[in-house]
């Protein structure tokens, strides 16, 4: 009787044992789960921010004339573009200084006040574009432009000039949210899976100017000079550290992920809707009313709410990104959390662009192509120049310490950088002289 009392002590002993320690594993997971959520904010938010609404414009009318043909592209895109965010984020973390003051300290002011001049255009431009981008989703709900625009954009003031950093990224984060709805607008839209898995996995090009014009906007429009300024600039104002840097790290790997599952998506929804019924699109509202007669009155409604989020996030991140890159450049106060009385020219240069970019988007008759053709032409430019800066700054061991690119890393993101700036200069041949490949 006494082993038998023994044996029922120690089984219940080691039950104890094994629910202590399953407790114990069920905290740790939790709490690593709710570090990586309190970390998580400038990786996903920048990558998110890079589908407005010129990307679903052009992911729409990749799938609407392509088909599922240009899916393969976004496996090497994601790769780019992690490599490019990590390694501006790595420089925040590391340095505690944004992009524009390295380049400044690093490379003098002509070329500093150069860059900074042609990035203060192209945003201005690309600003206004989002504020379109909301005019157009708002109509499709029936809301006129002029009310939609002027509150949306005091919205976008209010949130950045009133708020402090944690209170504007939670609302950021919350906005990429609406991205969810493409993925539900790509099952509505009933597509061919094995279709879409053969476009993954076999890489189809032509030297035809439609295809090649298409083939380098997807790159352009993906990988922006000011998603590498917003990125370093954020993760310096979070206040992320070397130490805590292997969080951020994952948040800017979930956040490229995320955001090119998004583009995978969009590209699946038209697809297996437009391409199918032969219809041609040039803006993303034309998507989400094409998509209402052949996927349903909900898919409509989910790729009309996705337009208007994705717009709103742009039309804050990119302003944002501006206001970052001029102020570190002049070497002037920075941060969300600042007021005006301590960053005047951080906020009046983002309460400047926001303020036009509305203005000039409730004009009557804009023509809009115009304006994104001039500032995606900007970009082109632009982007080279931003992306062998990084590689110079990254790799100096007197500023990054033993935190530089290792030599396998390395070669892929010089590959990234000279593949991506022969397609910025392909893509300004064919923007600013479309006849020469036989465009147009």
């Amino acid at each position: 009787m006494a082993e038998q009392r023994a044996a029922v002590r120690a089984a219940g002993r080691r039950l104890m044992r094994r629910g202590a320690q399953g407790v114990r594993r069920t905290v740790a997971r939790r709490s690593r789960l709710l570090a990586f959520i309190a970390i998580l904010g400038p990786g996903m938010i920048t990558a998110n921010a890079g589908n407005d609404a010129g990307g679903i414009a052009t992911f729409a009318s990749v799938g609407a004339d392509f088909g599922y043909s240009l899916l393969w592209i976004l496996i090497p895109i994601t790769i780019s573009l992690g490599i490019v965010q990590e390694m501006c984020a790595r420089m925040g973390a590391v340095t505690g200084k944004g992009l524009a003051d390295l380049i400044r300290e690093r490379f003098g002011v002509r070329w500093t006040a150069l860059i900074m001049l042609a990035l203060l255009i192209a945003n201005a431009g690309v600003t206004v574009s989002e504020f379109v981008g909301i005019a157009a989703a708002s109509e499709l709900f029936g809301v006129p432009h002029y009310l939609s625009v002027p509150l949306t954009a005091i919205l976008i003031w209010f949130l950045i000039v009133k708020g402090s950093y944690k209170r504007v990224e939670r609302v950021f984060l919350l906005m990429s949210l609406v991205f969810l709805g493409y993925v539900v607008s790509a099952f509505l839209s009933r597509p061919d899976w094995g279709a879409v898995a053969v476009g993954l996995v076999r890489p189809e090009f032509k030297l035809e100017p439609a295809f090649l014009f298409t083939f380098v906007a997807v790159i352009g429009t993906t990988i922006s000079p000011y998603m590498q300024v917003y990125v370093q600039s954020s993760v310096v104002d979070k206040g992320v550290t070397p130490e805590n840097y292997g969080r951020t790290k994952a948040d800017v790997w979930v956040g490229t992920i995320f955001a090119i599952l998004i583009v995978f998506f969009i590209i699946v929804s038209t697809a297996a809707t437009l391409h199918k019924a032969g219809i041609q699109i040039s803006t993303a509202e034309d998507a989400a009313r094409a998509l209402r007669p052949l996927a349903g009155r909900y898919a409509q409604t989910l790729f009309g709410f996705g337009l208007f989020g994705a717009s709103m996030l742009a039309a804050g991140v990119l302003p944002l990104a501006t206001a970052y890159s001029i102020s570190e450049a002049l070497g002037f106060e920075k941060g969300v959390s600042r007021s005006f009385r301590e960053a005047p020219i951080f906020l009046g240069t983002f309460t400047f662009l926001v303020a036009v970019g509305a203005l000039i988007a409730i004009v009557p008759n804009l023509p809009l192509f115009r304006v994104l053709l001039v500032t995606q032409v900007i970009n082109g430019l632009l982007l080279p120049f931003v992306l062998f800066a990084v590689l110079r700054l990254v790799n100096n061991r007197e500023l990054m310490g033993r935190y530089v690119n290792g030599p396998l890393y390395n070669i892929a993101a010089w590959l990234t950088a000279i593949l991506v700036t022969i397609l910025s200069f392909l893509f300004i041949l064919i923007s600013l002289f479309p006849g020469i490949f036989g465009h147009g």
